[in-house]
């Protein structure tokens, strides 16, 4: 064993320092034996006497052990009070020294991080939690992907377990071509399709490839808090554009400027609106004359349930303006980090060398059995009965809410996604908290709309997510709100 002795005070202490270290960072692990005395005296070229001395001081403050005629141990156990007082002094230094110098960008990002993320994190889950993002696991065919998934591994070839291009897989390019086109009127190659690790790079990547500081982004007025997040984080100067029952007005665009501007437009995230044809052809219109990209964010335009999915609005786009990006996680599970941008002509380029330097290249198996799932139909098979089982979940909530709301209720978003908006009449923003903490108690999870918000609206509202429950499970968190609302107002 090697020590690494500081060069302070006696030998038998800086042996001491050494050995009580690798202790403490887990190099000697809890319950090992420790080298002979004579081994490690002559490995470390010191006296015997020397680590003797070293290990007696070990065993006497509790670090180590020492059995007849078997030699020293580490503890199995050390005092919590050993760990913290024991610290070197140079970790002890280091922890109390002034924090390091980090550049305006990290600076951003670590502000924006503490104001809280909508993704990950979470916390053990109510048995009614009516969270967004989260999809019916168990209507998953799981052992369909599973097949896929052990087909695809016991086949890899060294070109696949190799680096690949940053791009992604080509068969997944030309599948998810080929399903946009199809499904969402999206026109595109195979090469125009960028695989990212969810739809939160796509928003990443675009704001690093056209935004500069200080560079102008209009975004919608409630928006998903990640797409204002990426945007400040690069610098962008952002302007949040209040949307209304058909989502961003565009008359509001008029006089202004700007590089980039993010939109939802199949179904506006949080409230549901669905942009107009009329507005999607004005707002085209507006990029065209001013020279803005926009990122059309179609995080759950699969799921509609009055009529066929809208077209996207990149199928208007006849300049190569738009930026499409889309995400499996809604319809597959979460953990699948597996999302597109289709990318105009003139960004290609630009996009796929920041992709590049960003992560060389998503997971490469995941890419191919994903292929699979879509060429062989799977991936249509389970949209359609996941749309019919969503379906049976809104209309559930829907009559849970008329049911044991009434009018204290109005819903808003309710023709498409995963989603709805309840506008709670009566209550008051700050009033949220407490419905919260008193619908916990039933072990209902709510979520309020105003983390949203740029601004905190002037109305209480929360967000109703329904994939994740099925239908008893709705009827049943409703009532329970319901009762919680009810002790809120005698209190």
């Amino acid at each position: 064993m090697w020590l690494a002795l500081d060069g302070e005070g006696p030998l038998y202490r800086q042996a001491y320092r050494a050995l009580r270290a690798a202790i403490l960072d887990g190099r000697l692990a809890r319950g090992e034996r420790l080298p002979s005395s004579r081994v490690l005296a002559r490995d470390a070229k010191l006296a015997r006497n020397t680590v003797l001395q070293a290990y007696e001081q070990l065993v006497a403050e509790g670090y180590a052990e020492s059995r007849r005629g078997a030699g020293t141990y580490v503890v199995g156990q050390l005092p919590e009070r050993a760990i913290r007082t024991a610290r070197p002094a140079r970790a002890r230094a280091a922890a109390d020294s002034e924090p390091p110098a980090l550049s305006a960008y990290a600076e951003r990002a670590v502000r924006h991080f503490a104001r809280g993320v909508t993704w990950g994190r979470r916390r053990p889950a109510p048995r009614f939690d009516f969270r967004y993002g989260d999809p019916a696991y168990g209507d998953f065919p799981h052992a369909t992907w599973c097949r896929l998934l052990g087909r695809r591994a016991r086949r890899a070839s060294e070109r696949h377990l190799s680096y690949s291009d940053p791009g992604g897989a080509p068969e997944l390019r030309q599948a998810l071509a080929a399903y946009l086109s199809r499904a969402r009127g999206v026109a595109c190659e195979p090469d125009d399709v960028l695989v990212v690790y969810g739809t939160q790079q796509a928003i990443d990547l675009t704001a690093r490839v056209l935004i500069d500081p200080g560079a102008r982004a209009i975004v919608e007025e409630p928006g998903y808090p990640g797409i204002r997040h990426a945007l400040e984080i690069a610098g962008a100067e952002v302007l949040a554009l209040p949307v209304d029952g058909d989502g961003l007005p565009t008359e509001a665009l008029a006089g202004e400027r700007a590089r980039l501007l993010c939109v939802t437009p199949s179904h506006q995230f949080p409230t549901g609106g669905v942009l107009t044809l009329a507005r999607r052809l004005a707002l085209l219109t507006w990029a065209e004359r001013v020279g803005a990209f926009v990122l059309e964010d179609d995080y759950d335009g699969e799921f509609r349930y009055d009529g066929r999915p809208l077209e996207s609005l990149q199928a208007l786009d006849r300049s190569g303006r738009v930026l499409y990006a889309g995400t499996v996680s809604k319809v597959m599970f979460p953990a699948l980090r597996i999302g597109y941008l289709v990318m105009p002509r003139a960004l290609r380029d630009p996009l796929l060398a920041a992709k590049a330097f960003a992560d060389t290249g998503t997971a490469q198996l995941e890419q191919r059995v994903l292929a699979d799932f879509i060429a062989q139909g799977f991936f249509e098979r389970h949209l359609r009965r996941a749309r019919v089982r969503n379906a049976a979940r809104r209309k559930a909530l829907l009559a849970a809410l008329a049911r044991e709301l009434g009018d204290a209720v109005e819903v808003v978003g309710a023709n498409a996604g995963v989603h709805v908006v309840a506008w709670l009449r009566g209550v008051l923003p700050g009033e949220l908290r407490t419905l919260r903490e008193l619908a916990a108690r039933r072990d209902v999870g709510i979520h309020p709309i105003s983390p949203f918000y740029a601004t905190r609206p002037r109305r209480a509202g929360i967000l109703l997510g329904y994939a994740a429950l099925d239908e008893p499970a709705i009827a049943e968190g409703v009532h329970r709100l319901a009762l919680a609302l009810r002790e809120m107002r005698k209190s």
